[in-house]
């Protein structure tokens, strides 16, 4: 992916115009419907504001969960509309559907003090299917296009990278801090760069290294993932499931990294993943036929915090272990620790769980930037081309 160079707020002509944008806005919520999570609602905020002080006219869309295509009342847009509305402190108008000519024209009714909201897009199947109709319906909101939603913008989705192709389009405040922050790693990072990765998905983290192999100076592997390299040296993993399809990629990566390619040196074990059962730690030498590795140990998490030592850039994607388990959660925030304690490095950090792991220790505000996109930063790092980016216009074309 060469750097990206696109077309920001601060490169459109924002005054009075119509803005239709796209933001997060799939929180999660309690049985009261009381959103329990606004974190993507909160990053949106500032491009919202940005665009209200420039007398916008703002319409909002996005998506709640999965409800398949039909109306489902459950995942309606309207909890997430009051929590908006608390946080911008100024009224917001939830519409009942999205490109219905009577919603077009309720929408370029309301107040322009009003900030309004698209009921979720994909309630209609055009959304997820990237039907052009769909996006066309809902190009009628704007005059110009904001994408502000990083995760969605793997996806060529109507509301995503199809409405880019009938109205002017541009980044939003979030996303284009997204795009900053990982030009910077992949593109011109700062030496010593270390790459952290983590968690499941082997076929796309083996890529992502693949990717970064030539500019990594060091490379520290946990999770899953590190099972595969650990099989690959011919290690035993216990009972541990391991996709036997990778190992002969992270044979080869083993071989082009050598010493740059830091594995766990100890391992912490259970027979299952559950908190009441016996857990050990041991080397991973040693490992138990009849155990799971569920995290990293102590000496490993020591291992990866003198590595990190010294590094001017980090960027982390995927836990250490079944971090969502407090028992096998002590190697990711370890892990989270040490990277938050390079206070002159750029650390840029993707995944939920690698993000959860920095909240509940309190270093969120130590880290240089925690990116709202697991999927999408971890897409990034394979060199792939995420639909919704590309489609926004390049600045050298505006």
């Amino acid at each position: 992916m060469a750097r990206l160079q696109k077309k920001t707020l601060a490169d459109a002509d924002l005054w009075r115009k119509r803005i239709l944008v796209r933001a997060d806005l799939d929180a999660p919520c309690d049985a009261d419907g009381t959103v329990t999570d606004d974190s993507g609602l909160v990053a949106s905020v500032p491009t919202i504001r940005h665009l209200l002080e420039r007398r916008a006219r703002v319409v909002l869309m996005g998506h709640r969960g999965r409800p398949d295509g039909k109306p489902d009342r459950t995942l309606g847009l309207a909890p997430v509309a009051g929590r908006l509305q608390e946080l911008l402190e100024r009224p917001v108008v939830l519409l009942d559907g999205c490109v219905e000519p009577s919603v077009v024209q309720r929408a370029r009714q309301a107040s322009e003090r009003h900030v309004v909201v698209l009921e979720n897009t994909r309630f209609y199947t055009g959304d997820e299917a990237g039907d052009l109709d769909f996006a066309n319906g809902l190009a009628r909101h704007g005059e110009m296009f904001v994408l502000d939603v990083f995760e969605m913008a793997r996806y060529p989705h109507a509301s995503v990278s199809g409405v880019a192709r009938f109205l002017p389009t541009c980044a939003g405040l979030s996303l284009e801090k997204e795009i900053d922050q990982f030009s910077r790693v992949l593109h011109d990072p700062a030496h010593p760069f270390v790459v952290v990765l983590g968690g499941d998905q082997i076929p796309d983290r083996l890529r992502a290294l693949a990717n970064l192999i030539a500019t990594a100076d060091k490379v520290l592997v946990g999770g899953a993932l590190a099972l595969t390299f650990l099989e690959a040296r011919g290690l035993g993993c216990g009972c541990s499931k391991v996709d036997e399809s990778c190992v002969d990629e992270a044979r080869r990566q083993l071989a082009e990294l050598g010493d740059r390619l830091l594995v766990p040196a100890d391992l912490v074990t259970a027979a299952r993943a559950e908190p009441w059962l016996r857990k050990r730690v041991v080397r991973v030498e040693e490992h138990p036929a009849d155990c799971q590795a569920l995290d990293i140990g102590p000496a490993t998490v020591r291992l990866f915090g003198e590595a990190l030592a010294g590094a001017k850039t980090v960027v982390w994607n995927g836990p250490m272990g079944v971090s969502e388990l407090e028992d096998f959660s002590s190697g990711t925030e370890g892990l989270a620790r040490a990277i938050a304690g390079l206070p002159e490095a750029l650390t840029v950090v993707g995944g939920r769980a690698s993000a959860t792991a920095l909240a509940r220790a309190g270093l969120t505000g130590k880290v240089s930037h925690v990116t709202t996109g697991g999927g999408a930063s971890l897409a990034l790092l394979q060199g792939l081309d995420l639909p919704g980016i590309a489609a926004i216009q390049d600045k050298v074309a505006c």
